[in-house]
Order: structure tokens, then C-alpha cells, then sequence
């Protein structure tokens, strides 16, 4: 049985932890597996960390950082920081159920496996929250599409992404891959962009229905900006996951879809954020490049060739079995 390092990122996350931790840390101890459970926390305000040193000193290990800068560098903090065969990701907004850990394990029997993630749903519901996704592309914009899952149990679902609230991974190939990308910080899309690179570096990324997550909505992110700048943000991160995985003509092309489509519209309605989060990719494009560059020679190193429109191509096929169920 593979060893599991959970990693934990946290922002005044006091109120989550008391409402859901015990739990979590209960399920966690009581696993086949070994088990390391590391909690980073990202300069919160609150009383988190006297929280965690009051009640759980000895169960995690807890980093502390000077400063806050958000959720994939406070992330990276505890990938670095992980020793164990998995990484699992855990927002503090989250309850694992039972035997979620036995449905997942089968998956890293496959040695091109960078990951899986299980259903979430609903807190106090079953509604189903995040699932495989599938991607679709209109123009040059590519974006998640609807859930879906295949109900043949002799093949796999693959999912365009793994959402960073409770996915799985294999703890080497998330430390070649160089963890998140913390231009993507805060937060949002930085779990889609994490997923592009690990398909087209050749690993795949899949989804098990079976295994179920609990999760209060926007909890870890409620009251963090203002909602006109968690637009601003949501629509940076997604122009920039655009510009790091579309090439040549193809990029050319986006960005003058995004100017007629998103730009001018915003501008003309006094919606400023879209252009805003446009221009804060104009202003870290030579950031960008280098991004691009050094993922290119991965790529290399690797010999891979393959593009986001082929991992959609891919993922699309499967829509097309008789198994594949649309949620």
C-alpha cells in the first residue's frame, strides 16, 4: 500500500478546522497506509495556528509562513516539504468519507498515473459539486465542460483536471512537474493548469466515481476580495492557462478572440474587470515566456509533443462510448 503525504493549506481557516479536522484526521490515522499530515499556513490573521498547536501538536506537522501569498505557493510549500509515495491535497473546507483512500489506491498500479480525484458533493446534500470533467473548446477558448463518468468498470475516466480540493498524486511526478504555477496566486485555475502540463507531459489524470468528498461551498475563499476582483482574478488566471498552452496560430487567434469577445464588450458595459485581467497578462508576459520556455524543455526532456487541443481531442472521444454518463 502506498504511503500518503496529506497536504493541507490553510488561511484563517480556525472555523473550518473545528468543524471538520477531527474528523479528517480520525479517517486519516486509521488508514492501512503510512500517513504524514502536514498543514501550511498562509500568514492567517486568525487563531489557526494556536489552534493547531493547542489541539494537534502531535498529530501534524505545521509550517509556518512569514508571509501570505496564496494558494499554490502554500501548496508547493507542502509538496517540498512531503516524503511519502502520494500527495494528497486537502482543502480545510472538506470531509473525506469512508474508504475513500481503498477506491484510489488501484490507479497507481499504472505507471503513467499523475493523479485522481474522487466525486464532491454537497456538505449537507448530494448534489454533485466537481466530477470528471470534460473540456470543450469555442473559437480558440478552451474551458471545463459538464461532468461526466464512465460506467464500464473496465475502463478508466479520465478527467481534463484534478481539482485541487482533494486530489491524489503521485508525489515524484508532482515534484518533476515543479508543483503549481504561482503566477496563478491567489487563487482559481491553478489545479487546470497543474493537469495541462502532467497530460501533456504524458501522464493521465482520472476520476473515480465512487470515491466521495463532502465539501462546504467557498468557504476557504469567502471574504477574501471583492467580487469584482475575484472576477478580475478568475479571468487572469484563465487568459493565462490560454497563453501558456496555445502556440503559433492558434494563440494569435485567442488573443483576438479575447479582444472582440471579452475586452472591448467589458469596456463598452463599464465591466472593467476583463480588461483589467487582460492587462495584467500584458504586463507579465516576459514572466509568461519564461513559464512557456521552461515547460518546453520538459517537454523535451520528456519527448513529448503533445498539445492542449490534443488532450481535448482525447477526452472528447470518450463522450462518444455508450458508457459515458453526463452528470
Amino acid at each position: 500500500m502506498k504511503s500518503i503525504s496529506v497536504v493541507i493549506p490553510n488561511y484563517n481557516g480556525k472555523r473550518l478546522f473545528e468543524k471538520y479536522l477531527a474528523h479528517n484526521v480520525n479517517l486519516l490515522q486509521n488508514l492501512s497506509s503510512e500517513v504524514e499530515i502536514i498543514i501550511v499556513d498562509d500568514a492567517s490573521t486568525d487563531d489557526s495556528v494556536a489552534y493547531l498547536k493547542e489541539h494537534y501538536a502531535d498529530k501534524i506537522r505545521l509550517i509556518e509562513k512569514p508571509f501570505n501569498s496564496g494558494f499554490s505557493e502554500t501548496c508547493n510549500v507542502g509538496i517540498q516539504h512531503a516524503n511519502m509515495d502520494l500527495v494528497f491535497l486537502l482543502n480545510t473546507d472538506v470531509i473525506i468519507e469512508e474508504d475513500y483512500f481503498e477506491k484510489l489506491y488501484k490507479y497507481f498500479e499504472y505507471k503513467d498515473t499523475f493523479g485522481v480525484m474522487g466525486r464532491i458533493i454537497g456538505m449537507k446534500d448530494d448534489n454533485i459539486l466537481d466530477a470528471a470533467r470534460s473540456p470543450k473548446i469555442l473559437g480558440r477558448k478552451i474551458k471545463p465542460s459538464h461532468f461526466y463518468y464512465l460506467t464500464d468498470d473496465k475502463r478508466l475516466t479520465p478527467t481534463y483536471y484534478l481539482s485541487g480540493a482533494i486530489a491524489l498524486m503521485d508525489t515524484q511526478k508532482l515534484k518533476t512537474i515543479n508543483g503549481f504555477n504561482e503566477m496563478f496566486n491567489p487563487y482559481y485555475g491553478e489545479d487546470q493548469e497543474l493537469s495541462i502540463r502532467a497530460w501533456r507531459l504524458g501522464w493521465k489524470c482520472y476520476y473515480e466515481h465512487n470515491a466521495v468528498c463532502r465539501h462546504e461551498v467557498s468557504a476557504s475563499t469567502k471574504g477574501h476580495k471583492a467580487k469584482n476582483s475575484i472576477k478580475r482574478i478568475h479571468f487572469r488566471n484563465r487568459y493565462y492557462i490560454h497563453h501558456l498552452h496555445l502556440h503559433g496560430l492558434d494563440l494569435s487567434l485567442y488573443h483576438l478572440q479575447i479582444w472582440l469577445c471579452d475586452v472591448l464588450p467589458c469596456i463598452f458595459t463599464f465591466q472593467f474587470y476583463k480588461a483589467l485581467a487582460y492587462m495584467d497578462v500584458v504586463r507579465n508576459l516576459k514572466e509568461l515566456a519564461k513559464k512557456k520556455h521552461d515547460f518546453d524543455s520538459q517537454m523535451k526532456t520528456h519527448q513529448s509533443t503533445i498539445g492542449i487541443l490534443d488532450i481535448i481531442r482525447n477526452i472528447r472521444l470518450r463522450l462518444d462510448y455508450k458508457e459515458a454518463i453526463k452528470l
